[in-house]
């Protein structure tokens, strides 16, 4: 039976990694800091193993006798500027590496699109969508979080090529679903106070990808020869529109949303309320400041998931209509 060690399994993408593994049969030991709280929020059946993705010998430790840390552990949204997502990001996953050589085990490291920054809508606007052949362009000093995922994955990929670990990683981008504490619950929260801007009759694509979804294509490059020291888009499990999405989000609140057709001139020109609805949209996770706000509604979804469908097999199985829905439905109980 394959042992798995799972780093932020009580988040969105780790707790959907662990519930997927658990289901194919798989032992499943979650790093946690505090296994009394960790404890009613994960399965019975999960491991838990006391420590931090900070503390080199904890996380040894737990992944003894494992043949794939997952680590899915990340600074999101913090306040303390760069270092706050320097240290737990990019020192965290030098933990994780060295726990996975040690380990003997493999090593799947959750990155984000975010590695690509603004660069991102620049491929769309010539026609084509952002793969993983896109270049790397430098980010903007601010960008801490995109900063902090790109030189990560890149301590991933470099120990893959020096021998010291097999090691890949996945690049979701908006995720969604139950235990999502970022995007469902600014959603909700933009519904709740009014209407929605809606850009362009709302019938861009959305960018969004479901957390179950993501776990899959984990798991399917954690335990593919082909996916080492390679990286994988994993941004396109089923089209769903602006409208479509926050109508289906609606059903899970109990509530019709209030959409409000906006020009895209005025929302041009409305940059600082662009700068606030990037804060509500996702936080500052993804930089979204400006333009690149108003982009996230009103142009389609910029990547590709090919190469994780042709090379990996990833057939995405939860669908917008159940996703959404459901999403909202967990988010509104918890409530």
């Amino acid at each position: 039976m394959s042992v798995a060690l799972i780093t932020g399994a009580t988040g969105l993408v780790g707790f959907h990694v662990a519930e997927r593994l658990l289901s194919d049969g798989w032992t499943v030991r979650a790093l946690v800091r505090s296994p009394q709280r960790a404890a009613t929020a994960l399965d019975g059946r999960v491991e838990l193993a006391a420590g931090d993705v900070l503390d080199e010998a904890s996380f040894t430790r737990a992944a003894e006798g494992c043949h794939v840390v997952f680590h899915a552990a990340a600074n999101i949204i913090v306040r303390g500027g760069w270092e706050s997502y320097r240290v737990t990001n990019i020192d965290g996953t030098r933990n994780a590496i060295l726990a996975a050589q040690r380990a003997a085990a493999r090593l799947l490291h959750v990155s984000s699109v975010s590695v690509y920054g603004p660069a991102r809508y620049v491929a769309a606007a010539q026609g084509r969508k952002t793969d993983e052949s896109l270049p790397l362009k430098p980010l903007p000093e601010r960008a801490y979080y995109a900063r902090s995922k790109r030189e990560s994955e890149e301590l991933v990929r470099r120990a893959h090529v020096e021998g010291r670990v097999w090691g890949t990683a996945v690049r979701p981008c908006v995720v969604y679903g139950r235990r999502d504490r970022q995007f469902v619950p600014r959603m909700a929260q933009l519904m709740k106070r009014g209407a929605i801007p809606l850009l362009r009759g709302g019938r861009a694509t959305m960018g969004v990808v479901h957390a179950a979804n993501v776990a899959d294509g984990a798991i399917l490059a954690a335990t593919s020869d082909i996916a080492g020291g390679k990286a994988y888009n994993l941004t396109n499990d089923f089209d769903v529109t602006v409208r479509r999405f926050f109508e289906l989000a609606g059903d899970g609140l109990g509530r019709r949303p209030i959409f409000l057709p906006m020009p895209m001139w005025l929302a041009r020109g409305a940059l600082r309320s662009a700068k606030a609805l990037s804060r509500l949209l996702t936080g500052g996770r993804f930089s979204l400041v400006g333009n690149a706000a108003i982009d996230f509604l009103a142009e389609d979804n910029p990547f590709s998931s090919e190469l994780a469908k042709r090379e990996l097999g990833w057939r995405p199985r939860v669908r917008p209509e159940d996703g959404v829905v459901d999403a909202f439905r967990w988010w509104s109980a918890q409530r």
